[in-house]
Parts: C-alpha cells; structure tokens; sequence
C-alpha cells in the first residue's frame, strides 16, 4: 500500500504542476546536460509522522497539500491564473518601476478583503497599475474571482514579475495576509489546501530569480521570524510582529486585522515617506494593543542601507493626497466586547 499511496500522490502533484504558457527568460537556461530528477531522501516523513527531524526538514522546504480538490476548480484557477499574469505589463526602460504582488493566504474572509484593499492601496502609492497582481480567496460576498492565493500561485506570480522587471532597477512590492506560525507564513484554505511558506523558501525564490530590490510587508503572527532571512541592503521589510509574538485582529468577521489597518488602512494612504509610515503603524498599533490589554506583538522593521536607490524615485512620484480609510476599524475586536 505504501507504494500505491506514493504513485497517487505523484500523479496528484503532477496535475498541479500544469505550465503556464510564460516565455522563458534566457538567464534561466541552462548550458549543463540535462540530469532527471532523482529520489534522493525517499517520501518526506512528514506523510508518517514518524521521525520529528525529518518533519521539522519538510516544513523548511515550504510544502504545500491540496486535497480532493474539484477538477474544474482547478482548471478555473489556473485561468484566472493566467488570466493575471497576463496582464502583467513590462517595465519602462530608464523608470524605477514597481511591481505589486499581494497574497492572501487563508480563506478566512478577512485576509480576502485585506489583500483586495492593500492592492488597491499599494497600486496607487507606488503607480503600478498595470503591474499588480492579487492573489486571494473569497471577500466573504460569493466565491472569488482573483486566483486563489497560495505559496504556489506566489512563486508563479514572483517568477513572472522577474521575467518582466529590469532587475536592477526596479522594485518588488509584497504583501502577504494570513495566519503564521513559529515556522513561516501558513496557507490554510479551508480544507482543501495546506502549506507553509518558511523563511528559507521565501529567500531562495527572490535569490534564484534575482529579485534583490524589494519592500516586503508581511501581515501574520510571528512574521518577525523572517527578519534575519530576508534583510539586505536593498531590502525595506516590515513583518506584524517580532518571532516569538502573535499579531491581533484575525476575525473573520473584520475587515482588517491591526497590521493591515495600521499600516495598509491608515499610515500608506498617508504621502508620507515610508520609514515614517512604518514608525506611524507601530505606534497605532501598540495604542490598540493597550486598549486591549493584550501582550504587545511588536512589529519589526528591517530597512536596508541602499533602500534610498529605488525607493526615492518612487516616493518623488508618490500622490501627494491622502485616501479615505475603508471598512471598520481592526479595534473594534475589542470594543464590540464591551
């Protein structure tokens, strides 16, 4: 039976990985001969449970199990895929460009409705339409219409922008929404799909696909622990908490959770430079955190030495007016109690 179980899983994993027709990039060939993937550690001990290290090397390597999901939901998905990508325009030669990618990765609807908002906001402080990409699950209203967000459909999406960014002049933006744990960012859609996304994973990616500008704002308890992994000096990264503290707000009932309001919702609709926004959120949030008389989840910051290269033509063209807050205030997890 052990065999069998193995060949299904195998054939399963080979549905998700239908290509997307996306050109392929000329520095991601190769000139080396083809070798065939080969089964060097046997099936992940994390299927058995049995061995802790070799579940603990597993959750590092950013797994990712969908279960029984419907065929004609994944064909859907892939389209709405590749619908997106799609639309996905190129840089402007001579312009630090930036491109957005906001994911929410639970199905809970407040991460849908928080990753739909911060798209929107992100766009239009850093003039990237055109170059946003939201992936998310349902807003709470009917099924959603984006792909769904997932730690696969973010490699894709990641992948595509490094096809069509100059990589040494332009930006990548990233906003994540959802649940974490004290080993990455969770990916929990209902009960059809599982993954984590570890800090080592998430590296990787931007190392292999040469994505080295980048403002990376990770909403999720404690996403302090990716601090150490991604911070270089081109890097501005802002994580809901410090790795060993949760975040608040998560209800999914709510439109925001604290970190989105504070920093999505009210600090980057502000025209203020980006370090301030970051000083302005944590402030909020720790006055919130007060009212509710919870243990502080201390959000980080991590802003690298050349930041200033890419992100002083961005905030030169920066609106110079503010946009209204949306939705009900993240606070009022604690004052509906009352």
């Amino acid at each position: 039976m052990g065999s069998q179980l193995v060949r299904r899983l195998t054939t399963l994993g080979a549905l998700f990985a239908v290509p997307l027709l996306l050109a392929t990039s000329a520095a991601g060939q190769s000139t080396a001969p083809y070798s065939a993937p080969q089964h060097v550690g046997g099936w992940p001990g994390m299927v058995s449970g049995e061995n802790q290290a070799e579940v603990d090397a597993s959750l590092a390597l950013g797994p990712q199990l969908e279960r029984d999901r419907s065929p004609a939901w994944l064909l859907d998905d892939q389209r709405r895929l590749a619908a997106a990508l799609a639309g996905l325009k190129p840089q402007k030669k001579g312009v630090v460009d930036a491109y957005v990618v906001v994911v929410g990765l639970d199905s809970d609807p407040i991460f849908g409705r928080e990753a739909r908002e911060a798209g929107k906001v992100l766009s239009r402080r850093y003039n990237a339409v055109g170059h946003t990409i939201v992936l998310a699950g349902t807003e709470g209203s009917g099924p959603s219409t984006l792909p769904n967000g997932s730690p696969q459909s973010l490699a894709i999406a990641l992948a595509r922008v490094a096809e069509l960014m100059d990589r040494n002049e332009d930006v990548l933006v990233l906003y994540t929404a959802g649940h974490g744990a004290k080993v990455g960012l969770a990916y929990h859609d209902a009960d059809d799909g599982f993954g984590i996304i570890p800090p080592a994973r998430m590296a990787r990616m931007f190392d292999e696909l040469g994505i080295k500008n980048r403002l990376l704002i990770l909403s999720a308890c404690f996403s302090g622990i990716f601090v150490p992994a991604l911070s270089s000096d081109t890097t501005a990264l802002f994580t809901a908490a410090r790795p060993d503290r949760t975040s608040f707000g998560c209800a999914s009932d709510k439109d925001w959770t604290f970190y989105g309001d504070a920093m999505i919702n009210n600090a980057l609709r502000q025209p203020v430079p980006l370090a301030k926004a970051g000083a302005d959120a944590g402030a909020l949030i720790a006055q919130w955190e007060a009212m509710g008389n919870v243990t502080p989840s201390e959000p980080q910051v991590a802003i690298g030495s050349k930041v200033d290269t890419w992100l002083k033509p961005l905030e030169a063209r920066m609106p110079r007016t503010a946009t209204p807050m949306v939705g009900r205030p993240a606070i009022t997890i604690f004052t509906d109690k009352k």
